[in-house]
């Protein structure tokens, strides 16, 4: 399995700036842009297959390839949404999209994965290391299906990187305030 592609990033942050600065108690526009780039780190820190959490906050599609069909592809990212397509190099190396009535995707305490229906086969495939390509979507939703306990920590994480300008985010995010509030999210892939 290959890593991951973002083929759709999040169209918004899981905080929006009038929350973090109510949050951190700031009433000028002058560090709006900073704050900003705040959340931005802070999101990205946890969200997506390089953020710590290994789940998507915030609806985004991405693609998982694979050499070949396996009876369980398993999808590295939570929580799930849909499949968009799956696709594939056939004998002749030409991209063809399978049917939907070929597979159904589920989801368990490893994650989400698609199977092939009962009775139904998978199609041969060329031998390359994309020669399977799910398209999907993952993440709670909108910003406001986002769990809280996620949020709050977004905005501590933005409230003491403004503060503290010489602080890491990976330093913060050793404190048992942080791990505390985000045990419960965080995808653990066994």
């Amino acid at each position: 399995m290959l890593k991951p592609s973002l083929v759709a990033a999040p169209a918004e942050n899981p905080v929006t700036l009038v929350e973090a600065k109510d949050f951190m108690v700031v009433e000028f526009t002058d560090d709006d842009a900073l704050i900003t780039s705040l959340i931005a780190a802070a999101a990205s820190h946890l969200d997506g297959y390089s953020g710590i959490l290994g789940r998507a906050l915030i609806n985004q599609t991405w693609r998982q390839d694979f050499s070949c069909f396996q009876s369980r592809l398993r999808l590295p990212l939570s929580p799930f949404q849909s499949i968009s397509s799956i696709q594939y190099y056939d004998d002749d190396n030409a991209l063809q999209t399978l049917s939907s009535a070929l597979y159904s995707a589920y989801e368990d305490h490893l994650g989400p994965y698609v199977e092939r229906v009962s009775g139904a086969s998978w199609p041969s495939t060329y031998d390359r290391a994309n020669a399977v390509q799910v398209t999907y979507l993952v993440g709670y939703g909108a910003a406001n299906a986002v769990p809280e306990s996620i949020k709050t920590v977004i905005k501590m994480i933005v409230a003491e990187l403004y503060e503290n300008r010489a602080i890491t985010i990976a330093s913060l995010m050793e404190t048992p305030i942080y791990q505390s509030l985000l045990s419960a999210c965080r995808l653990v892939k066994v």
